[in-house]
């Protein structure tokens, strides 16, 4: 079971009704984890923290400092910064080296392209000035400006952000430019991948109800940590609401692009902020909840490991949980112990089956939601 970050007991009784109450939601980020965490578990989500990557600083990396030596001693006709954290990293290792003043002033006199305004702020608090920003963020722009403005002739200097950059490095080449490359940091695996193979362990049994991206590293890394499960994982994220499918959210389609070319949806902000992320999370697992209405008059709502009877929640072990969504699906038809025990865990057995609807009966404290139909098997007593 992946080890998962609980609200506190007074910030669970204050979340009790909040949108995203009784929703596990996993973060695979490393930069800002536990904002991102705190902000989704003010929203009353339970999480779990597993970076599926490790920002690696290159402050001594030789292809830096390479790449400094060749911009100061051949100067760029054009600088593109595509992240804050990136460029202002750039600056504070060429210092280091006792190149900062001559890199500032070959980029003083170049044209500089950002990719968005956490760049646009690096750039400026450096004394430079910009001649362009992608206004919706994305390198997609950023390519799409090296193009119709053309880079022939030109030596264009490409601060990376992780990735490789391939669209740029090949737009600029296509254009007559020479490109060069500038390591400022690159993502590797985590030291330690055990939490990330939980977390693929938690999806395939979806246990987990959304996973959050914030970069298409990330979920590359997610996808090469499965290995053997990621057919699996794939499948639970393609599943449907109905299916107890794992929702993917991405900050931005590039973003989500490693999944979309394998056939999985993400939901995205329309802005590419965490408060952004957060809110769409918010806003898109309630609706993915199942409400039923009983014959008793009272009404249930199936939302992740918890249960709302009449508005009031109740968290319920996974076996409880597999039973009651099993039977919610049937929509009020007999299902057999035979057919329940095919969503319980694996290794369990008739008597299992038994035990769980006991637990999910006490639970809510409403033996009436859940009936036994002699020699046949259980249903949901819903309305007619």
């Amino acid at each position: 079971m992946v080890a998962a970050q609980a609200p506190s007991r007074e910030a669970a009784a204050d979340a009790a009704l909040a949108p995203l109450t009784g929703y596990t939601v996993a973060v695979t980020a490393q930069r800002r984890a536990d904002e991102l965490a705190t902000l989704l578990e003010r929203r009353g989500a339970r999480t779990v923290v597993a970076p599926t990557l490790r920002i690696v600083p290159l402050p001594d990396d030789e292809a830096l400092r390479a790449a400094t030596v060749e911009l100061i001693r051949e100067a760029p006709d054009l600088v593109v910064a595509t992240t804050g954290i990136g460029f202002r990293g750039w600056l504070e290792a060429a210092e280091g080296w006792g190149m900062g003043d001559d890199l500032l002033t070959v980029m003083g006199r170049a044209r500089i392209l950002c990719r968005g305004p956490k760049a646009l702020g690096a750039v400026r608090a450096a004394g430079l000035t910009e001649e362009w920003t992608a206004p919706s963020e994305t390198g997609d722009e950023v390519v799409k400006y090296l193009r119709e403005h053309g880079v022939n002739g030109q030596r264009v200097a490409i601060q990376l952000h992780g990735d490789p950059a391939e669209d740029f490095i090949q737009t600029v080449r296509d254009g007559g430019g020479a490109a060069v490359a500038v390591p400022v940091y690159r993502w590797t695996l985590p030291t330690d991948i055990t939490p990330v193979q939980r977390l693929v362990d938690a999806i395939c049994a979806r246990r987990i109800d959304a996973v959050t991206f914030t970069s298409a590293p990330a979920a590359n890394a997610l996808l090469r940590i499965a290995g053997d499960q990621a057919a699996d994982m794939l499948e639970a994220f393609r599943a449907s609401a109905e299916d107890n499918g794992v929702l993917s959210v991405s900050v931005g389609p590039i973003t989500a692009a490693p999944l979309t070319r394998l056939g999985v949806e993400s939901v995205q902000p329309q802005r590419a902020r965490l408060g952004a992320l957060v809110r769409t999370v918010a806003s898109a697992l309630p609706k993915r909840s199942r409400k039923l209405q009983l014959a008793t008059g009272h009404s249930i709502e199936l939302r992740g490991h918890m249960v709302l009877l009449d508005d009031q929640p109740f968290q319920l072990p996974p076996a409880p949980m597999a039973v009651i969504r099993a039977l919610a699906s049937a929509n009020g038809k007999v299902l057999s112990r035979a057919e329940l025990l095919g969503h319980l865990p694996r290794g369990a057995d008739g008597h299992a089956v038994e035990m769980a609807v006991t637990r999910l009966r006490d639970a809510v404290h409403l033996r009436s939601c859940v009936e036994t139909v002699i020699k046949r098997g259980y249903r949901l007593n819903l309305e007619v």
